[in-house]
C-alpha cells in the first residue's frame, strides 16, 4: 500500500528580483546561481521531496542556504516561483486566498524562531489564539490551551505574561499555540536557535518525548547539524539553494554525497547518530546447539577462537561456549552443549546508539551481540569494530572478527583432541585441562 505523503515539494524554485520566471528558465538549463544573478537573487532551486505522515524531516543548511524561504513555501508564506507544492493531497500553489487560510487553519501549523508571543495576552490566551482565529468558542479553546501547556510543562504559568517568562518558556508557549490547533503537520523554523544550549538540549528532548506520543509530521530547519542529527528521521542538507543530499542521518554520516556534506559533517558525534545495526559485522563464531560439543571444537578450531555463540532453532541466541569447557566435554564423551552453555552475555537491539554500548563493550569478554525482536542473532560488535566506527575508519575489507580471546588453546591441542576416540584423553589436553 501506498500511503499518501503529508508535504510533497516538486520542483520548487523560488527567485527574487526584477526577471524571476527569465532566471528560472537559466537556471533550468544548466546555470548557476551566480550566473543567474543579474536576472535575480535565486533562494531556492529545484528541490523536490516527500515528507511522510508521521515524520521528523529536518531542512539543515548555513545562513543563505535557502531552507528558511523553502518552509515558508510550505504554507504558503511564500508563492513558489516555479513547482509546486501539495500539503495532505491537495495542491496549495496557485490556490485562492480562502482555500490557503483554510488549509493553514487545519492542516498546517508553525512554531517560529523569535516565539512571536503577543506581548499583552497571557500564556494561556497566547495559547489559544489559534483556536480563536479558527473561530472555536472560548470555553472550548480555553480548554484545550490548558491542556496543551499542561502537555508542554507549564501548567502552573497559565496566567503569566511573555516578559515573565525565560526564553525556554517562551518557545514552549509557542509550541504549545502550534499543538493547540490540533494541525497534523508542524513547521518548525529553527525553533532552538535562540535558545541557551542546554535549554536547546531539554527543548529537543520535549519534542521527541510529544512527538512519540502525538505522532506530529515535523518539517524542522536548523543549521546546527547535530540538532538535525538528533531530531532527524530524515534530514535534507541545503547548499545555496540546492537540496544536495536527503537521507537518514547514518545515510549522511557514513556516506556523505560530496565533499561539502563531508565536511559539514566531520565533526558530529558519531556515537549518538550510528546505531549498532549500521556498525554490527557478520557473526561467524557461531555454533547450533545440535551440532554437540565435538561439532563446536571442530569449530572453535577452524576458526582459531576461544569461544563460541551458541544458536537454537531459528537462530535464537542461547549463549556461548568456552574452548576450554568445550574440551572437557569431548574428553568425557558428553554429548550435551546445552549444559555448559553460559546464558550471561551483552547484547543490544538493531537501534542501539553507539553511545550506550561503551560499558557493555568494556565488561563483556566477548564482541556485543546484535539480535532482533525475537532473539535471533543477525550481528556483533567487537570492541576493535566499535572504536573504528568512532574514528570513521572503514572496517569492511579487514578480516572478519570472531569472538576476543578468553582462554586460547592451540590448533595442535584442539586437532590432538578431536582425533582422539571419545572418552580417552591425550597427553596434550590432560596438561591443558589442568
Amino acid at each position: 500500500m501506498t500511503t499518501t505523503p503529508a508535504v510533497r515539494a516538486r520542483n520548487l524554485y523560488k527567485v527574487f528580483g526584477r526577471r524571476p520566471k527569465d532566471a528560472v528558465t537559466r537556471l533550468e538549463a544548466g546555470a548557476t546561481r551566480a550566473e543567474a544573478a543579474s536576472l535575480g537573487t535565486a533562494a531556492v532551486i529545484d528541490a523536490s521531496f516527500d515528507v511522510q505522515p508521521g515524520e521528523i524531516f529536518v531542512v539543515m543548511g548555513l545562513s543563505g542556504s535557502g531552507k528558511s524561504t523553502l518552509i515558508r513555501m510550505l504554507n504558503g508564506l511564500l508563492e513558489p516561483t516555479s513547482g509546486s507544492v501539495e500539503v495532505s493531497g491537495s495542491a496549495i500553489s496557485d490556490v485562492p486566498a480562502a482555500r490557503l487560510r483554510e488549509v493553514r487553519r487545519q492542516n498546517v501549523s508553525m512554531v517560529f524562531q523569535h516565539f512571536a508571543l503577543l506581548p499583552h495576552r497571557t500564556v494561556l490566551d497566547n495559547v489559544a489564539y489559534g483556536l480563536e482565529v479558527q473561530g472555536v468558542p472560548k470555553a472550548d479553546r480555553l480548554a484545550k490551551a490548558r491542556e496543551m501547556t499542561e502537555v508542554v510543562g507549564l501548567g502552573s504559568w497559565e496566567d503569566k505574561l511573555p516578559s515573565e517568562l525565560s526564553g525556554g518558556m517562551q518557545q514552549r508557549v509557542g509550541l504549545a499555540r502550534a499543538l493547540a490547533a490540533e494541525t497534523d503537520i508542524l513547521l518548525m523554523d529553527e525553533a532552538f536557535s535562540a535558545l541557551d544550549p542546554l535549554i536547546r538540549r531539554e527543548m529537543q528532548e520535549q519534542l521527541l518525548e510529544l512527538q512519540a506520543t502525538l505522532g506530529k509530521t515535523i518539517v524542522f530547519i536548523t543549521h546546527d547539524l547535530n540538532e538535525a542529527m538528533f531530531l532527524g528521521d530524515r534530514i535534507a542538507v541545503m547548499r545555496d539553494g540546492r537540496i544536495v543530499q536527503i537521507g537518514t542521518p547514518e545515510d549522511i554520516l557514513t556516506d556523505p554525497a560530496n565533499d561539502y556534506v563531508a565536511q559539514f559533517v566531520q565533526d558530529v558525534d558519531r556515537a549518538r547518530v550510528l546505531t549498532a545495526s549500521s556498525v554490527m559485522e557478520p557473526a561467524r563464531a557461531v555454533v547450533q546447539l545440535t551440532a554437540g560439543p565435538r561439532g563446536a571444537l571442530r569449530t572453535l578450531r577452524d576458526l582459531q577462537t576461544a569461544a563460541l555463540f551458541v544458536l537454537g532453532r531459528d537462530r535464537k541466541l542461547l549463549g556461548w561456549v568456552r574452548d576450554g569447557h568445550v574440551m572437557r566435554q569431548v574428553k568425557a564423551a558428553d554429548a550435551d552443549l546445552a549444559s555448559i552453555v553460559n546464558a550471561e552475555f551483552a547484547k543490544v537491539g538493531p537501534d542501539a546508539a553507539l553511545v550506550d554500548l561503551f560499558e557493555l563493550a568494556v565488561e563483556s569478554p566477548l564482541p556485543i551481540a546484535v539480535v532482533d525482536d525475537r532473539d535471533r542473532l543477525i550481528g556483533v560488535i567487537p570492541r576493535v569494530t566499535l572504536l573504528a566506527a568512532l574514528g570513521g575508519v572503514d572496517t569492511s575489507t579487514s578480516p572478519i572478527p570472531v569472538l576476543e580471546p578468553v582462554t586460547r588453546y592451540s590448533e595442535s591441542e584442539l586437532d590432538e583432541t578431536l582425533a582422539a576416540p571419545a572418552g580417552v584423553p591425550t597427553a596434550t589436553t590432560e596438561g591443558a585441562l589442568r
